[in-house]
């Protein structure tokens, strides 16, 4: 699936990942591919990105207020303090603050 993460001022993430865990403002939440269509809420915390190589991961880190952390699991960490998140089609688009 495809995940793009868009803040106000400019897009963070774009590209192709396996899954992404979202904090749900009832609780942490996972999406895989074929997941079905959504548009949820989300609070503060981790919004992990599991992807399968990392050659390829393109991100901005948009003057330090968002910031990436790479793990050796190929996952990716991002601290956010709210946003909604989008799935259809396999595109999900996550705005983010």
């Amino acid at each position: 699936m495809y995940l793009e993460i868009v803040s106000p001022e400019d897009i963070l993430f774009s590209c192709e990942v396996d899954s992404v865990t979202l904090p749900g403002v009832q609780g942490e939440f996972q999406m895989l591919n074929n997941h079905a269509s959504i548009v949820s809420d989300l609070g503060p915390g981790l919004v992990k990105i599991h992807v399968h190589t990392q050659e390829h991961l393109e991100f901005n880190d948009f003057k330090g207020r968002f910031e990436f952390h790479i793990d050796d699991d190929k996952i990716l960490t991002l601290q956010i303090k709210s946003g909604t998140v989008e799935m259809k089609d396999n595109k999900v688009i996550l705005l983010a603050d």
